[in-house]
């Protein structure tokens, strides 16, 4: 194995931080990118459901 124990592998020899930190950016970016859209398309269709609920509720006062 390349490092002695799990602590040096996670310090890096002084690097562990920056190189933690930038996978934890990227796994959030990333599920945020995976996320957002589900968000949208669930808001999206909760919006067009409502608005078909509301153009049938005026059409059956119509008629």
């Amino acid at each position: 194995m390349y490092f002695e124990s799990i602590s040096d592998a996670l310090m890096m020899a002084g690097h562990g931080p920056y190189v933690w930190a930038s996978y934890g950016i990227t796994l959030a970016v990333l599920a945020a990118l995976v996320i957002s859209p589900i968000q949208r398309q669930r808001s999206a269709r909760r919006a067009i459901a409502a608005e078909v609920r509301r153009r049938n509720a005026a059409q059956q006062k119509e008629t």
